[in-house]
């Protein structure tokens, strides 16, 4: 009996561990490091261990060692009451350094509690702290108790935090936590505060913690969440809280498949809201409000936690849900959203860059289907994005220094003020005469680029006509009264696309001319800097495979591109999405091997290298023959010097075609338009897009889907229905050699635009190739000896004088996409392709 009494008791055991880990995430950080700083012992907090530092100095870079403690009595109560103990002081420039096992996003967290010991007070300390990337603080002291959690992404194997003590002071450190994060914690898109455009680049940058709050419920404790997160109660956010009633019901709360999961938000913040206190009232008609103190200067991601706890039926709860003044789920019904009650669920949203010192969240009813009153809110966060420079610092100075500073601030802002002010007059002095001048002696012109690098004159009725100059932007200015007329007044119904940069419109000008016309959205994350770049790029450029800038606005701050037509619209809408015929092997083969050609010129054509940037179906534009140019180029670069390997700059591009070497090191090189074009190769050949979420996990990203088939030998299974059967075995297994090549990890692996037009060339070769009895034959395609000359193809736009291509004669401004590719391998006999 007593040995049955036994296994009962460990049979109960066990059930409760079982049931324990089922509430917590299976996620294992590849990297974790906690240090107790200044403490001779290791320390436990809920159910993570913090080194001591004695253990840990070999994490640090210098060999100061002076550590401090405090009596008991005088540390404040929380979870981390024992990290508060001990604290290492820096006198002098010291740095942490990680090894990194998996690169990507990492928790840091600094904690400080400013005590004072011996010959220190610590609340006197003022500081900074960076990594080699970011600045997390600037010239930071503090008076309380303070944990300050960061999410960088980290792309090299080491991890590096560096403490300054600022002027003559020192800094401190209680405590430090480096840990990994999930990769699906945070996507790389969300919904704009203020839309149409979504916001893209999240997974590049580095966030802070402003806010992490669970709305109508208790605190939350790093021992009670997967990630070691804690969650404050909302009272002392709320505007008015007579407002808002609590509401809980943690045991109902499920994860849908595929959603959210407990790594987003433990139970605990799902299965506890705040609702509207309108007692069943159906007049009740009011916004239950909260405030968030914010830096400005800063965009801002906020994440919304939804789980309807509170209806007893499906499409019973309908409200809306406010940004600042933005309605960001208007009508919103979570069971259309989850498929049923009482299941988690959230959604981003990211601000532009604020002007103000507060972020406002409301919820409040919804006049849908006559929806009785009610909203709910479960949980936010409020995470701080870093700016253009890398930074996040900013605010770190106590109310009470800002303060004692405000009197001489004011008196510098006087001085500043006024010597701005005369500044700013004897400008604006100057620029009005001189543009009275231009008036004189100006006339209202608008020269359309020419369209075979060769200067010309053209005539219209708002110029008599002028010759270009080809290096003068000015004069490629167009009337923005011409552009109404070109566009019926900006009419609706001729928009023919929706971009990042805004709206495009069909346009045709007087002389009957279509053009494409593209107009900026001022409330789009692209701006001056893309409209820029888009006319000194397109401005330098004349080749038949990139679509010809015709001209542009910038009048009344509008910012507008005029293109050539390309009457056949993207590659991407030929693919999948629309109502297009689909396209046969052939032509998808060249329409390949002339954006193929677009990017090489692009690579080549200039002493230095222009790197894309973003290269993917929809920037692949179709003329009436169905001839491709690559278009939109927005975000291009110069490539590196001579001596120099890459170009380092902030990630930029689209989510599926982005290179991974670019983004793991921010290194940029011709060869991350490689790989994304070998995306667009996968994409061509399956005519699915590159991200598909409603996919099976496996098949999400077709890059990685397809690469398993292809190394499997089996690509065959993949590709698009409509050609089954019409790729000839050779040609496929060529097509997809190349695709996979440019997909190569890394950047070296990867072939040249050149070497890949010439196995896409060559693919299209083995397509038409004569086979003995082939019922297909076609005596103008002939497989012989390949010229050994072919490699030396001329590609500028000046007359071409390379006596390689020998027998191939090419027009002044042309390149050698005008010679037929079918004679220059009419010589071909191989199988295999360089």
């Amino acid at each position: 009996m007593m040995g049955f009494m036994k296994f009962h008791k460990l049979f109960i055991w066990i059930v409760f561990l079982l049931s324990l880990s089922s509430c917590y995430s299976q996620f294992t950080p590849a990297d974790s490091y906690s240090i107790d700083c200044g403490s001779p012992t290791n320390t436990s907090v809920g159910n993570r261990v913090f080194l001591s530092d004695n253990l840990a100095s070999s994490y640090l870079t210098t060999q100061q060692n002076v550590l401090v403690d405090t009596s008991a009595n005088s540390i404040p109560q929380s979870e981390y009451s024992q990290l508060y103990r001990t604290a290492r002081i820096f006198s002098q420039t010291s740095s942490y350094s990680f090894k990194i096992n998996q690169p990507g996003r990492h928790w840091i967290r600094l904690f400080f509690y400013p005590f004072s010991a011996s010959n220190y007070d610590l609340k006197t300390a003022k500081f900074s702290v960076s990594t080699r990337d970011h600045s997390l603080l600037s010239d930071y002291s503090t008076v309380n108790s303070t944990v300050k959690e960061y999410s960088v992404n980290v792309t090299d194997s080491e991890l590096e935090i560096t403490f300054t003590p600022s002027g003559g002071s020192f800094a401190f450190l209680n405590g430090l936590e480096v840990v990994s994060v999930p990769d699906p914690l945070i996507a790389d898109e969300a919904a704009s505060v203020t839309p149409p455009t979504n916001f893209r680049g999240l997974l590049t940058q580095a966030l802070e913690t402003v806010a992490r709050v669970n709305m109508g419920g208790p605190t939350v404790t790093s021992r009670n969440d997967s990630l070691w997160r804690s969650w404050v109660p909302d009272r002392g956010y709320l505007k008015n809280p007579s407002l808002a009633s609590n509401v809980s019901k943690v045991d109902s709360v499920r994860y849908p498949k595929g959603g959210a999961t407990e790594d987003d938000a433990p139970r605990s913040v799902y299965g506890t809201a705040a609702r509207m206190a309108s007692d069943g009232d159906p007049k009740s008609n009011f916004n239950v409000t909260w405030e968030f103190p914010v830096d400005r200067g800063f965009r801002y991601m906020i994440r919304l936690h939804f789980c309807d706890i509170v209806s007893d039926a499906l499409n019973e709860l309908y409200f809306n849900v406010y940004v600042q003044e933005s309605n960001v789920l208007p009508d919103f019904d979570l069971s259309i959203k989850v498929g049923g009650l009482a299941l988690a669920y959230y959604q981003d949203f990211v601000t532009q860059s604020l002007n103000t010192d507060t972020i406002k969240i409301s919820i409040g009813p919804s006049n849908v289907n006559n929806a009785l009153p009610n909203a709910i809110l479960n949980g936010v966060e409020i995470m701080k994005m870093n700016n253009s420079d890398g930074s996040l610092s900013g605010g770190d100075i106590p109310a009470s220094s800002k303060h004692s500073k405000s009197k001489v601030g004011l008196i510098v802002g006087v001085v500043v003020g006024l010597i701005v002010a005369v500044v700013l007059i004897v400008v604006l002095f100057f620029v009005h005469k001189r543009r009275k001048e231009e008036r004189l002696n100006q006339s209202k012109i608008w020269i359309p680029l020419s369209t075979n690098g060769i200067s010309q004159t053209m005539g219209s009725k708002y110029s008599n006509g002028t010759t270009i100059s080809a290096g003068s932007n000015f004069n490629y200015r167009c009337p923005f009264a011409a552009i109404q007329e070109a566009t019926n007044n900006f009419d609706e119904s001729w928009v023919i696309g929706i971009g990042g940069f805004g709206k495009v419109y069909k346009g045709v000008l007087s002389d009957g001319t279509k053009v494409a016309v593209k107009r900026g959205n001022p409330k789009s994350q692209q701006g001056l800097a893309e409209f820029q770049t888009e006319i000194e790029m397109l401005s330098q450029f004349r080749h038949r495979h990139l679509v010809s800038l015709i001209g542009y606005c910038d009048e009344k701050s509008e910012m507008i591109l005029i293109y050539e037509y390309m009457e056949n619209g993207t590659l991407k809408s030929h693919l999948y999405g629309s109502n297009y015929p689909s396209m046969s092997w052939k032509q998808r083969l060249e329409i390949c091997i002339g954006a193929a050609r677009g990017l090489h010129y692009l690579h080549t054509g200039y002493s230095k290298a222009v790197i894309h940037r973003d290269v993917k179906s929809a920037n692949i534009l179709l003329d009436e023959n169905l001839m491709a140019k690559v278009a939109d180029f927005g975000l291009s670069k110069t490539g590196p010097e001579i001596d120099q390997t890459h170009v380092s700059t902030a990630v930029k591009g689209s989510f599926g075609y982005l290179d991974p070497e670019y983004f793991r090191r921010q290194q940029l090189t011709e060869k991350s338009d490689v790989y994304s074009f070998g995306v667009v190769l996968f994409e061509v050949l399956c005519a699915r897009p590159v991200i598909d979420p409603s996919l099976p996990r496996e098949k999400v990203n077709l890059a990685e889907w397809a690469m398993k088939w292809q190394k499997s030998g089996q690509l065959e299974q993949i590709i698009d229905v409509t050609l089954k059967g019409k790729i000839r075995p050779d040609s496929l297994r060529k097509f997809g050699e190349t695709a996979e090549k440019c997909l190569s990890d890394f950047g070296v692996d990867r072939p040249s635009m050149g070497d890949v037009l010439w196995n896409l060339e060559y693919v299209l070769q083995l397509q038409e190739a004569v086979l003995p009895n082939d019922p297909d034959e076609n005596s103008t395609n002939v497989i012989g000896e390949l010229s050994p000359q072919i490699h030396d193809f001329h590609t500028g736009g000046e007359e071409n004088t390379n006596t390689g291509i020998g027998q191939f004669e090419m027009s002044s401004g042309d390149d050698i996409s005008g010679v037929s590719m079918s004679k220059v391998f009419s010589q071909l006999v191989k199988s295999e392709g360089r």
